[in-house]
């Protein structure tokens, strides 16, 4: 059996493998409504094999939506949608995560496809908010800086959806502290311009991130496992470095976290960065050898050797897979193949599972 394919348990939640589908954005919502878009997509995947479904970035507020399409988790009426779909994963034999997350100054936008343009206020956009009044793009309009109460509000907002995720049936919890949304934004000294116990020092402009996974560790089970999704480097001089990251991976562990996700850049649109198959891959490693937490590796993983390569080096505990599970939904099927390992098939597709030639 490949390292790829042998079970890994977090906390109490059991996963029948190592790959996880990772949360990506279908911006398809409603008033932040799941659809049967989500059921099918997420659905697939778990038919497909994945050990762990990821819905994608869901807003703990309606200002905290990247477009106005996002999915939302800030209303009880949301769950039972929800519900509905983490019901579907878990009778796949798939562990349902969910990533809460806030948008920040990138929020109030056009879908991708729309163009992704700042909306303005009278065509279907809102104020943002933001750890100082610096907007992403220049000639966006600027957000809000938070005061102590909105601050306080956001803490209170990712309490309540992590509430609102267990009755949904979820069994992990990912917090979005990466990409240039909110929780990035206050731990980037290059979006984060405080003067007050929010800035500054590292240990301030990481403040709202710790006070947020204290919050949602006190109501989240101590039976579930919570991850962190982290931008390990903004890809900017004078911005988040690794070793910030290693810095606060060990202060996340102390309050409760298990694994950090490991990924990179978005906090500013001028970044250059240096994608190729694997780029992410050292943060996990040395996040995990230096932090000593449990890591997934994510980014232009997209072949079953190539993320079996990372486990057998240890550089991550899990492999965390975003487009390559977009082109195949079987991902996880087809790589077992690759490597040798029989897994089971959902038993309504066992005609179409290849039959191993065996040796006499």
């Amino acid at each position: 059996m490949s390292i790829l394919f042998e079970p890994v348990s977090f906390r109490n939640v059991h996963i029948r493998n190592r790959l996880m589908v990772s949360p990506m954005c279908q911006y398809s919502g409603a008033d932040g409504f799941a659809t049967d878009w989500h059921l099918v997509h997420l659905g697939s995947r778990a038919v497909g094999g994945a050990g762990i479904v990821c819905v994608e970035a869901t807003a703990v507020s309606p200002e905290g939506r990247i477009t106005p399409h996002d999915l939302g988790i800030w209303k009880d009426e949301h769950i039972p949608k929800l519900r509905q779909i983490t019901d579907f994963l878990k009778s796949q034999g798939a562990v349902p995560a969910i990533q809460l997350a806030h948008a920040g100054r990138k929020a109030s936008t056009a879908r991708p496809w729309e163009g992704g343009h700042q909306l303005a206020l009278d065509h279907g956009g809102w104020h943002t908010l933001a750890p100082s009044a610096l907007p992403f793009k220049e000639g966006e309009r600027a957000p809000i800086a938070l005061d102590e109460q909105g601050i306080n509000k956001v803490i209170d907002d990712f309490a309540a959806a992590a509430k609102r995720a267990l009755e949904a049936g979820f069994q992990i919890i990912e917090i979005h502290g990466a990409h240039g949304y909110l929780l990035h934004q206050f731990f980037s000294p290059l979006s984060n311009h405080r003067t007050d116990a929010y800035g500054g020092s590292r240990e301030n402009r990481a403040r709202l991130l710790l006070q947020v996974t204290e919050a949602v560790r006190k109501v989240w089970p101590e039976a579930y496992p919570l991850f962190v999704r982290l931008s390990c480097t903004d890809w900017v001089e004078g911005g988040v470095q690794v070793e910030d990251c290693v810095w606060l991976a060990k202060e996340l562990k102390e309050r409760g976290v298990d694994l950090i996700d490991c990924s990179s850049g978005g906090l500013v649109p001028y970044a250059q960065i240096p994608a190729a198959p694997g780029y992410q891959v050292p943060f996990a490693e040395h996040i995990r050898k230096a932090a000593g937490i449990a890591t997934g590796a994510v980014g232009m993983i997209t072949e079953a050797l190539q993320a079996e390569n990372i486990l057998q080096q240890q550089q991550a505990d899990i492999i965390i897979m975003a487009r390559q599970m977009l082109r195949d939904p079987y991902f996880p099927l087809h790589a077992a193949i690759e490597l040798g390992d029989d897994i089971d098939w959902p038993v309504q597709y066992l005609r179409a599972k290849p039959v191993r030639a065996t040796s006499h």
